[in-house]
């Protein structure tokens, strides 16, 4: 059996929707104000919806405003990627599930100052819930 990783893109079109394809595998967004974790509130973990890695804590969540899921840290940052992200003319830092390669959104340097100062800009469609028990 494969593992995520290992996927071919013909194999992600079969396993995922044709909206998860377009954000984890295209690097495609969802339109802000949309997505069904952008005012979630249920305590748990949010997994990677390619592969289901658990990759942020609703304890880590916060209303940023921007209509995206927010997190000011992930998990565990040894289960996902930054990269530099140089399209549509801006400078950003790209976050990807280090597992799959999925696409979950950006990181930006303007989260909770009382916490990392950062934010972490992720698709809805990018992830999957897990509630706490």
């Amino acid at each position: 059996m494969k593992t995520a990783g290992e996927l071919t893109e013909d194999e992600w079109k079969k396993k995922l929707s044709k909206e998860e394809y377009f954000v984890l595998r295209e690097k495609g967004t969802e339109r802000p104000f949309t997505g069904k974790y952008w005012k979630h509130k249920e305590k748990g973990t949010y997994k990677c919806a390619g592969c289901g890695v658990e990759l942020f804590s609703s304890n880590a969540k916060f209303d940023s405003g921007c209509g995206w899921p927010s997190f000011y840290d992930a998990l565990d940052k040894d289960k996902i990627e930054e990269k530099l992200d140089l399209t549509h003319g801006m400078r950003r830092i790209e976050v990807l599930c280090k597992n799959c390669g999925g696409h979950l959104g950006h990181v930006f340097d303007d989260g909770p100052r009382d916490k990392t100062g950062l934010r972490y800009c992720i698709n809805s469609v990018s992830l999957d819930f897990k509630k706490d028990e």
